[in-house]
């Protein structure tokens, strides 16, 4: 289990310091915060694609799956660690939560706020916090407040959504009874 979480934290400082300008954040000669990408159009292309996945999510918990197949990337090295707990890896194993979870039908609303976004060649990632709440299988509200950090990968011209990762949550797991190993 240890070793799949830190392959999991290895990825995601592998695209942070690649996209990061000067190799790291603070580097020397490294442009300052915000300043590279902010306003280009790649960093409202980026930005655009994390509504698109956060407008997905929400489409998913009424159980509509297609916004969610249309933003994700259906490659083999895509990665979800949400808050129901583990790693999935591969589009076959995240296709098949998010049916799950679909067919949950958990209701309610999630936001993406404080949202910083950092592109870099093909690849981009945005950090935020979820807000909202979803409901539980006997129709109780179920208050959701992650950090979240997504991934993005250049697709033909098209954002895609490569990781996806959450706080887990101990409260949405009880409220579901979903825990992934």
């Amino acid at each position: 289990m240890r070793q799949t979480i830190a392959a999991g934290w290895a990825l995601v400082l592998a695209v942070v310091l690649t996209i990061s300008p000067g190799g790291s954040p603070g580097a020397k000669g490294a442009e300052p915060e915000g300043k590279m990408a902010k306003g280009s159009e790649a960093e409202k292309e980026l930005r655009a694609a994390n509504d698109q996945f956060y407008a997905a999510l929400n489409a998913m918990f009424v159980g509509e799956l297609a916004p969610m197949n249309a933003i994700w990337s259906h490659r083999n090295d895509v990665t979800i660690m949400g808050p129901f707990g583990g790693r999935l890896t591969g589009w076959a194993a995240v296709e098949a939560e998010f049916k799950k979870e679909a067919g949950m039908k958990l209701g309610g609303h999630v936001a993406c706020k404080d949202v910083f976004v950092q592109v870099g060649g093909d690849m981009g990632y945005s950090v935020c916090v979820e807000e909202g709440q979803n409901m539980s299988a006997d129709d109780k509200p179920v208050v959701v407040f992650f950090r979240a950090t997504n991934v993005f990968r250049l697709e033909n011209g098209q954002w895609k959504l490569v990781h996806h990762h959450t706080d887990i949550s101990q409260q949405l797991q009880a409220a579901t009874g979903e825990v992934i190993k």
